[in-house]
């Protein structure tokens, strides 16, 4: 499989439906391990860079991640941070193998899907390749995009950038109507809805870390219902079959 997208051939007269997966707690469960670590690896890198304490720090990797859909994006908007670093810092688990969990029929979920399977993620290249091939969905999607992809005139514009979405759309030649995008985040879906998408909200996993703290009752959480932005709120990949 190749790391980047690629065109459609000309000779294809029919489009396929094209899924655009987000990676983590789409694809697997990242609120397990991966996410407590990453926010305080990304909490430790506020607190170094900025020279805050760790309360301040907590502070505004999340007032960061609900203003702008991303931590890094905050950091780089408003404290000139460089991606390049804090992705280094941020993603570098030594241990990711044992951080990862997912469900073996997910797996199969996507293998039966039928259409072009591309995981677009805010991640670093480096990190998202492993997961894929740790979690043996290497083979199954044929596309990777990832952070580092993400650039236009010079700058980073990860998801929700709207503008981004459609540079990738217009390189490859996709059509708005023929794509989904499959995330958790409902902003990024949001976004994706604006320029045509349409969009299957996840939330298999974000509801299984709720259940793991029993503090938050569920009717909190905004993981209920289904915003009239997206076309289906699904608990499995196997229910994508429906949107074809």
């Amino acid at each position: 499989m190749a790391d980047t997208f690629m065109p459609f051939s000309s000779l294809q007269t029919r489009p396929q439906t094209v899924w655009l997966l987000d990676l983590d707690n789409t694809l697997h469960d990242a609120s397990w391990r991966v996410f407590p670590l990453m926010n305080a690896e990304m909490t430790a890198f506020i607190e170094r860079h900025l020279g805050v304490e760790r309360e301040e720090a907590n502070r505004i990797r999340a007032h960061f991640w609900q203003r702008y859909g991303a931590t890094l994006l905050g950091l780089m908007h408003e404290h000139g941070v460089d991606a390049a670093q804090f992705l280094r810092e941020t993603h570098d688990f030594p241990h990711l193998p044992r951080m990862l969990r997912c469900d073996g029929s997910e797996r199969a979920a996507l293998a039966r899907l039928p259409g072009r399977k591309l995981v677009l993620t805010n991640a670093p290249r480096d990190y998202a390749r492993r997961v894929l091939k740790h979690l043996r969905f290497w083979p199954l999607v044929d596309g990777l995009l990832a952070v580092e992809d993400m650039a236009m005139f010079h700058r980073l514009r990860p998801k929700p950038d709207a503008r981004m979405l459609r540079h990738v759309l217009a390189r490859n030649r996709l059509r708005p109507a023929q794509c989904v995008l499959v995330e958790d985040t409902p902003g990024h879906l949001q976004a994706a809805r604006r320029i045509g998408l349409r969009g299957a909200w996840m939330v298999r996993y974000a509801r299984r870390a709720v259940r793991r703290r029993r503090d938050l009752p569920m009717e909190r959480t905004g993981l209920h219902g289904r915003p009239d932005f997206v076309a289906a709120r699904i608990r499995s990949l196997n229910e994508l079959r429906r949107l074809i």
